[in-house]
């Protein structure tokens, strides 16, 4: 009882709610405004809630490494759009305090943990897309007629592609499928897992590190 207790004011204090906000959500979730008056079954309600809208518990927010994670309803997105951004050659710096410290100049927020606001959240967001649509011509939003340009792993692995590969275009890939099917083990690029694309992502941005 009161390890989920102490859990949900961690979760409170880590997504940023002001008391109103907390309150109101737990009635909604709930129809109660305190914690301590729900059984067993409703805090653990209340928590899968906050942990849908990026709430991490303690034993989830280090790494391997000991070094805490980016935490916040946002913060997943952020990071693949930083990483995204590292592989392409434009960030040069892929440590998450780097990344908080571009979120804190869109937005005037100290951490990803306290991007609450969905407005917030899309400043920052459209504001790494712009710079990485604005470096490397990553086509966000526009799949060009082809389905396999529809997952963004796809798009940013296309724009590394075209880093590495002088004159590519999409009518003659000069070896992208090749590369793609070398990496992954799939022949046809729709069918690409997002993690497939991860590892080409991964090790473009390799090459295209050691080239600059």
């Amino acid at each position: 009882m009161r390890s989920s207790i102490a859990a949900i004011h961690v979760a409170k204090k880590q997504l940023g709610l002001d008391d109103d906000t907390y309150r109101a959500k737990l009635a909604r979730i709930t129809g109660k405004q305190s914690a301590k008056d729900m059984s067993e079954d409703e805090r653990q309600s209340v928590l899968t809630v906050f942990r849908n809208e990026g709430f991490a518990p303690a034993s989830a927010t280090r790494r391997a490494d000991g070094r805490r994670k980016l935490t916040g309803r946002f913060a997943k997105k952020l990071q693949a759009l930083w990483i995204a951004a590292w592989n392409l050659g434009i960030v040069r710096d892929r440590d998450d305090a780097a990344l908080i410290s571009f979120v804190k100049r869109q937005t005037g927020i100290e951490h990803t943990r306290f991007l609450v606001h969905a407005d917030d959240a899309n400043r920052a967001i459209e504001a790494l897309k712009s710079w990485i649509r604005r470096e490397a011509e990553v086509l966000y939003g526009n799949s060009n007629g082809y389905d396999w340009l529809a997952a963004d792993g796809a798009k940013v692995a296309w724009a590394q592609w075209r880093i590495l590969t002088p004159g590519a275009d999409l009518m003659a890939r000069k070896g992208f499928d090749d590369a793609v099917l070398k990496l992954t083990g799939v022949a046809l690029l729709q069918q690409v897992t997002p993690s497939g694309w991860q590892t080409v992502m991964n090790h473009f941005g390799e090459k295209i590190r050691a080239g600059k």
